[in-house]
């Protein structure tokens, strides 16, 4: 056996969703022969790639069919985070993609999709941030347990620096944690925009694989504001079965596929799909309606990234300050672990296949 063997063999190995052979993908490294023994490295695309029980045995079996039969294939992973920014990168200069996750309208628990699904990354193996943008309704600071917590400074060449807070593997940005909890945030348009740019440009984020935005509900200032000042990778729309909660996704959805705007569409994820209670653990009752989210992906022709159930656990886990999927509750934990793989997925294929991610560059 020779590396030319083993990579002409791994040529024939598909990357299922970048729809190209390892080798031309220059995804093979490494490649170690002793006698019958050969191993290799397959870098990936993303550490939260959900398919490498599925690359690792056509990889050991196009060895094995295509050079010798022999053969003892030993296939390690390692990953390189796929970005596709060409922006300028004037800001968050260490962060390969930047996913904004956004609904029409609010109490469909998209600060409980965006803090899991973040979290679902981090298990994953990747490098997260979090930035709750909600700055009227904050909750990411109750829902990692920092609530009465400060963040520290530092100084960068002149300039102070917040440092985000350090909790479950991830970086996390709030305005709950700058603000009195007991004083409502009255500010105008303006200064709103401004406390966004500040979150962008004096937090020190560090090296990133994705920076998860937690968006304000609805279609307004704050959207365009970030869409403005980050380069957006895409976004992943939360929405929940009953008509009215598919009826302002729709916005959602219509507002990032503006001409002006066009921000990629990751995917929509359906949260609270149906009710499992403990003790009857095979039944699913569909209190809001039944697979809403999944028909509207289908109209709109956008990826459909999962369901989440409603469980008591998820809403216990988010009022005591340690989120589900750093619980006990298995099954939805699983609901968002597949939820992330296929978002992952989604952006792999989007830095891969579509325009370069640029800041919004839009005329008032």
């Amino acid at each position: 056996m020779t590396n030319e063997d083993i990579l002409k063999a791994l040529s024939n190995v598909q990357e299922p969703d970048l729809g190209k052979d390892l080798v031309t993908l220059n995804m093979v490294k490494d490649i170690v022969i002793n006698g019958n023994y050969v191993s290799f490295t397959v870098v990936l695309t993303t550490p939260a790639c959900p398919l490498k029980d599925m690359i690792m045995n056509a990889c050991i079996n196009a060895v094995k069919i295509l050079v010798n039969k022999e053969a003892v294939v030993k296939v390690n992973f390692t990953s390189n985070t796929t970005s596709n920014r060409k922006d300028a990168k004037t800001v968050l200069t260490g962060v390969k993609n930047i996913i904004a996750v956004v609904s029409g309208k609010g109490g469909v628990g998209k600060s409980t999709v965006a803090s899991n699904f973040a979290l679902a990354l981090a298990q994953s193996g990747a490098s997260v941030g979090l930035m709750d943008a909600d700055i009227y309704g904050p909750s990411q600071h109750i829902m990692f347990g920092v609530r009465g917590d400060r963040p520290l400074m530092k100084d960068v060449d002149g300039k102070g620096l917040i440092i985000p807070i350090e909790k479950f593997g991830i970086k996390m940005m709030s305005i709950g944690l700058l603000v009195d909890e007991k004083q409502a945030v009255v500010w105008r348009g303006p200064m709103v925009s401004s406390a966004i740019r500040q979150f962008v440009s004096d937090v020190d984020w560090g090296e990133l694989d994705y920076l998860v935005i937690d968006m304000p509900p609805g279609t307004g200032d704050i959207h365009l504001t970030v869409v403005q000042t980050v380069p957006v990778t895409g976004v992943i729309v939360v929405t929940t079965p009953q008509t009215v909660a598919l009826a302002d996704a729709k916005k959602g959805i219509a507002m990032f596929g503006q001409a002006q705007l066009k921000v990629p569409i990751i995917g929509l994820v359906e949260n609270m799909s149906y009710f499992t209670p403990a003790e009857l653990p095979d039944n699913k009752y569909y209190l809001f309606g039944k697979n809403g989210g999944k028909n509207l992906a289908e109209e709109f022709d956008i990826p459909f990234l999962g369901q989440i159930p409603i469980v008591q656990s998820i809403r216990e886990a988010g009022d005591a300050g340690i989120p589900v999927m750093v619980g006990e509750d298995e099954l939805t934990k699983k609901a968002f672990l597949d939820f992330a793989a296929n978002a992952t997925r989604g952006i792999s294929m989007r830095n891969a296949n579509m325009a370069p991610t640029q800041i919004v560059e839009m005329v008032e």
